[in-house]
């Protein structure tokens, strides 16, 4: 049931007291005087400073045990919730995403309590936390069980559906589920993220549970509706982990559990209602206590046979076929390659025989003292470890979060090899790194400019751009360079024009000094990208 503005503001604020009394725990960990805990910006300032007395974010990291991965994620949450808290900060109404943001943050704070036990902060809510747990246990079935029956209506046939996995993926992976399967069908024997995997694939969901997802309220926490529901899922998938581990979820785990139910089945139900899909969330939500119950004894025994559901649900089919098919023609490359010279080998080992055969004359064979001389061997050469191998040495996950957050840090060792092993970056992950002027980790990016992969991402940053300059900040080299670099393209000119043509109006209108520095701010914009 969704929540009131009241509750919502409510519980952002508990939330909000947390994070103030945390901060004030970290910090002082990190040897910063603090006596009061502020907003999410003060935090993240105090963060960066406390970087720069210790020596870098490894320090940081090392006082806090975590590794940079944790550290990545942390600084990610809390800059995502940063960004959401300014509008209640000027005495807005506090909306559901800014909750969900508060609740996930306090989840990845709760997550580091675990790893350093000199902080103490209390993230308990007002509830009854054996009833929570129940409640999960049912919302995590629905929403699997929501996921099978989504599945199930884009394919109602089994063969085709078979048909479908082998073509997308490895032989070997549908075998597995096949032979995992307690049912025989295909969709039991995969895990919860493989499973999610089908839903949240960017051309599976655009063709086939886009519409079911239209509504203007549900699934708006990230920019695309694909995007959210993959963090929504992933989540999910590691409270389901927790439950299967026998761990109780915290009670903001269980609150945050709540909204993400909510936005996933309140689209479906609707659609149920009009007949278009056959899965029901609501008939789900109230089944009888025992049939819960089996649903996880049998989760747990798949659990218990064939492991947890470790890894995070992946970005695209995609770009894991082309894994899959990357290693499939890379081996057969290398037979055939070793087949090849084995051939040669042999065909220049006879020509040769036969040459010296013709061409030598017998001679004396003289006597030969055994010798124990014992021949030299080269050592084995050992090929240098690739980016990834490195990164995951020092506990950093190959995803976008982690290459994201080394941009934000201006981590350039981290930030290059995840560049030089291949990752794609996008334009809006340089906002941050923009605003404070890191311009040794956006000149990097400016070398790695054809691994941009953004999809028409200069109406967003010219926007930011143009915010940015009216709240005083310079039009600098750095961000002539990428205005330059990504910007040129016709149709994004003819649209800056357009925009200066707009201000010129408006200025002639109006003529304050704020339509006169927009004006100014649009045509020094356009000098530099025409």
């Amino acid at each position: 049931m969704p929540m009131s503005s009241h509750q919502v503001s409510q519980q952002f604020e508990h939330c909000l007291s947390v994070i103030r009394q945390a901060s004030i725990e970290i910090l002082t960990l990190l040897k910063m005087r603090v006596t009061e805990g502020k907003d999410p910006r003060w935090f993240l300032e105090q963060l960066d400073q406390a970087r720069l007395n210790l020596g870098g974010w490894g320090v940081v990291a090392k006082r806090l045990q975590i590794n940079d991965s944790q550290l990545s994620e942390f600084m990610l949450q809390l800059r995502h919730l940063q960004q959401g808290t300014a509008s209640y900060e000027q005495g807005v109404a506090a909306t559901e995403n800014q909750l969900i943001a508060a609740q996930r943050f306090i989840v990845t704070l709760e997550q580091l309590k675990q790893q350093q036990p000199l902080l103490t902060f209390n993230t308990h809510y007002a509830s009854d936390a054996e009833q929570r747990q129940e409640m999960a246990q049912r919302q995590i079935r629905t929403i699997e069980l929501v996921i099978n029956g989504l599945i199930s209506r884009v394919w109602p046939d089994a063969a085709h559906l078979h048909h479908y996995l082998k073509s997308h993926f490895d032989a070997h992976d549908v075998a597995r589920w096949q032979a995992q399967s307690p049912t025989g069908e295909i969709l039991d024997g995969m895990s919860f993220s493989e499973r999610a995997l089908l839903i949240v694939d960017k051309k599976a969901f655009s063709r086939h549970y886009a519409s079911l997802f239209n509504s203007g309220a549900a699934l708006t926490f990230l920019a695309e509706q694909r995007l959210t529901l993959h963090t929504f899922l992933d989540d999910i998938r590691r409270m389901r982990n927790k439950l299967l581990a026998q761990i109780p979820l915290t009670e903001m785990e269980c609150l945050l559990l709540e909204h993400y139910t909510q936005q996933i089945t309140a689209p479906v139900q609707r659609a149920y209602e009009q007949g278009r899909v056959r899965v029901n969330p609501a008939s789900l939500m109230s089944a009888d206590g025992s049939e819960v119950q089996h649903f996880w004894e049998q989760a747990m025994e798949a659990a218990q046979a064939w492991g947890p559901d470790a890894r995070s649900i992946a970005d695209g089919i995609e770009k894991q076929y082309r894994k899959i098919q990357a290693r499939t023609d890379a081996r057969e490359k290398l037979i055939a390659g070793v087949l090849w010279g084995a051939v040669g080998v042999t065909l220049f080992g006879i020509t040769l025989g036969g040459v010296s055969l013709l061409t030598s004359t017998p001679q004396p064979q003289a006597s030969v003292e055994p010798r124990d001389d014992i021949a030299l061997r080269e050592p084995a050469v050992t090929p240098p470890p690739s980016p990834r191998e490195i990164l995951a040495r020092r506990g950093i996950t190959w995803d976008n979060n982690g290459l994201r957050s080394a941009i934000d840090r201006n981590d350039i060792e981290v930030s290059t090899l995840f560049l030089r092993g291949g990752m794609n970056w996008q334009l809006a992950w340089t906002d941050h790194a923009m605003s404070s002027q890191h311009e040794a980790v956006l000149n990097l990016l400016l070398r790695y400019r054809q691994q941009m992969d953004e999809p028409k991402p200069c109406r967003r940053f010219i926007n930011t751009l143009t915010h940015e300059l009216s709240q005083g900040a310079q039009l600098t080299a750095i961000r002539k360079s990428y205005l330059q670099t990504f910007c040129t393209q016709p149709a994004v000119v003819a649209r800056q024009r357009l925009a200066v043509e707009n201000a010129e109006k408006r200025s002639r209108a109006v003529g304050d000094a704020q339509s006169k520095n927009r004006l100014m701010i649009q045509k020094s914009i356009y000098e530099v990208i025409r």
